[in-house]
């Protein structure tokens, strides 16, 4: 299977060598990855300006932008064959409910998704290490047939793994709804210039049964399948049967 691997990390990451590593021996790998940590970069694309890209190794290259370029270029042929499979991660942290708005792991899959190729995002739910990356490495090796057999047409799947030695059982879930907890920081420079900086606590959720938060705090693996195409039917009812003024 030829697989490409990308990431918001950035190419040194240990959870995008992980990968790496598991899949090499029985897979064509390519790494296409941005240059340094692009992490909180959503679906940011570069546009108006050049998109720099630089060999690093045998099916390997950095990108100076941002993870939804890496997809974009590798599957407009930087990769030479068509991919069967866009893997991003694994990031070193979740990426659980909301989270995915900001995250540019879970958005190099969802561009791979509007390419019209199978696409994971995958993330170990640990803010700091030691890093268990082996098993979740190894369970993603042991299904990509099975990733590939599930996917249909506009949807990624997002997974996110517990930070522990062992393999646990899987469980198909939803999406959290994160409670962000920020606080911001300011400091004014000499020069008048104002200087802020994104803090707070770390994020919970809302307590749900069936949520990606929940599986992974019971130790389960979460594999949320999501859509890329944003309808509401429900809320679009609303602004049918409202009464607007046209004139006057």
């Amino acid at each position: 299977m030829r697989v490409l691997l990308t990431n918001d990390d950035g190419i040194g990451s240990p959870g995008l060598r992980a990968l790496q590593a598991a899949l090499a021996p029985q897979h064509e790998v390519w790494i296409v990855a941005p240059d340094s940590n692009r992490s909180g970069s959503s679906h940011s694309i570069t546009l108006g300006t050049a998109s720099r890209f630089r060999r690093t190794g045998p099916r390997e290259h950095t990108c100076w932008g941002t993870p939804a370029d890496c997809v974009v270029v590798a599957l407009m042929g930087l990769v030479p064959a068509p991919v069967d499979l866009v893997l991003s991660g694994i990031n070193l942290g979740p990426n659980l409910g909301t989270d995915i708005l900001y995250s540019g792991t879970a958005a190099a899959a969802r561009q791979a998704a509007f390419m019209g190729r199978p696409a994971v995002a995958c993330s170990l739910a640990s803010y700091s290490p030691p890093y268990n990356l082996e098993y979740a490495a190894r369970f993603l090796d042991r299904n990509l047939e099975v990733f590939v057999s599930l996917w249909a047409e506009d949807h990624f799947l997002n997974i996110n793994f517990p930070n522990q030695a062992r393999s646990p059982v899987p469980e198909v879930t939803f999406p959290s709804r994160r409670v962000y907890k920020d606080t911001l920081v300011r400091f004014e420079a000499p020069n008048g210039d104002l200087y802020c900086f994104l803090g707070g606590q770390r994020p919970e959720a809302v307590e749900e049964t069936g949520t990606d938060y929940r599986a992974v705090e019971e130790g389960s693996i979460s594999l949320s399948p999501i859509l890329i195409h944003p309808a509401n039917h429900e809320i679009e009812d609303r602004y049918r049967k409202a009464s607007y003024r046209t004139s006057g």
